[in-house]
């Protein structure tokens, strides 16, 4: 579904991608893992249009979409959330989501977005009893609920999550997690940014591990959670399960 090769892009002068190759598969969650500064939500803003790429190409389907504007990768099938959620704060809950569908009504019917909304808040009661609840006076797990569903709302084919779990309560990102299977369930292919590695080796079929700017191990995601380089830099264990 998603494929990038050899892409590479700056802030400035500063070089914060090199050369990354990855692919994602319909039907697939994919994990990328690395410290902070490693290059990680770069890579989420370079495949959304929100930074642009020097060097290499991305395709999605087969169509390249190379530093296309963010509104036309969306309406192809790419939607993000984005790290610290960015919810709109001083709109509704029921207009978040309304919102993250609104590419959708000059091409489809009202009841089918109503029937995706309806989805939504069945796997996120939460948000249903918080409807007309403005968004900013949620809590934090409850935004990043808000994130999520608002970003399924645009029915993606390939459904971008960048650091879901950054500051919630274990709980809530048990929760978090609960919801992206499900959605995986239900066809959703997703590219999943986190920094929580372990929870995102366990959730995931595939993951790279990238450090400064590169993708410096991949493999199927089972694997990589016992291997002996993995688990000393980002699961705090020793070479044993």
């Amino acid at each position: 579904m998603l494929r990038l090769e050899a892409v590479s892009a700056y802030y400035g002068q500063v070089q914060a991608l090199r050369e990354v190759s990855l692919q994602v598969n319909a039907g697939e969650i994919v994990a990328v893992i690395g410290s902070n500064g490693a290059g990680k939500t770069t890579l989420m803003n370079a495949i959304s249009g929100l930074v642009p790429v020097r060097s290499g190409e991305i395709t999605l389907e087969g169509q390249p979409i190379v530093n296309l504007a963010p509104e036309r990768i969306v309406r192809l099938g790419i939607s993000q959330v984005p790290e610290r959620r960015q919810v709109f704060s001083t709109m509704s809950v029921m207009d978040n989501l309304i919102l993250g569908a609104y590419h959708r009504y000059r091409r489809e019917s009202k009841e089918t977005i109503h029937s995706d909304l309806g989805f939504v808040l069945e796997i996120f009661p939460r948000l249903k009893d918080r409807a007309r609840q403005t968004a900013g006076t949620l809590s934090g797990g409850e935004q990043q609920m808000v994130a999520l569903a608002r970003a399924w709302m645009s029915r993606p084919k390939l459904l971008l999550m960048d650091e879901p779990s950054l500051g919630l309560a274990p709980l809530i990102v048990k929760e978090i997690f609960r919801v992206s299977s499900e959605l995986r369930e239900r066809g959703m292919t997703i590219l999943l940014v986190e920094q929580n590695a372990r929870a995102a080796l366990d959730l995931a079929d595939r993951a790279y591990v990238m450090e400064s700017g590169q993708v410096a191990l991949e493999g199927a995601a089972a694997e990589l959670a016992v291997d002996e380089r993995v688990r000393k830099a980002y699961l705090g264990g020793n070479s044993r399960p």
